[in-house]
């Protein structure tokens, strides 16, 4: 009888299933960034396309952005090229100046850029689709593009 009362005290033995091999993970296109209004119309000069770029920029990097008027002393002033394709993707973005005090924010504004990317049809703006942002970054790591200034 003892040995009765113990084998029924023992955990059922563990069911195993069979699971099917994953199949191939679906694509997934980005979204746009959040909170960003699309283009009315495609910019039609370099000038009205920076500006477009600059307003997505802030859009698309609200934490770390400031849209009040620049203070006079800055933390660092990185200034990027930043080449798109038609569709306003990122082909290619080069670094043209980098903040001797400040090196760190010149992958912050690269990184902004990348999350605003795209920026909108540059397909009626004159030939190359090479634009300079200048980053404005304060003393509390946040930036304006000074096209916003």
């Amino acid at each position: 009888m003892g040995l009765c009362a113990i084998s029924a005290c023992q955990s059922p033995a563990p069911q195993t299933t069979r699971h099917a091999p994953p199949g191939p993970a679906p694509r997934v296109t980005p979204a746009p960034a959040p909170g960003l209004a699309p283009y009315l119309r495609p910019a039609r000069t370099v000038e009205e396309y920076k500006r477009q770029m600059g307003l997505r920029l802030v859009g698309a990097n609200p934490a770390i952005t400031y849209t009040r008027r620049a203070p006079d002393i800055l933390w660092g002033i990185p200034i990027l090229e930043v080449e798109v394709n038609a569709d306003g993707s990122v082909r290619h973005i080069s670094v043209v100046r980098t903040p001797s005090e400040a090196g760190e924010t010149v992958q912050m504004a690269i990184d902004a850029v990348k999350r605003a990317a795209p920026f909108g049809d540059a397909s009626q703006v004159p030939r190359p689709w090479k634009f300079l942002q200048v980053f404005l970054f304060d003393y509390d790591g946040h930036f304006k593009p000074k096209v916003l200034d």
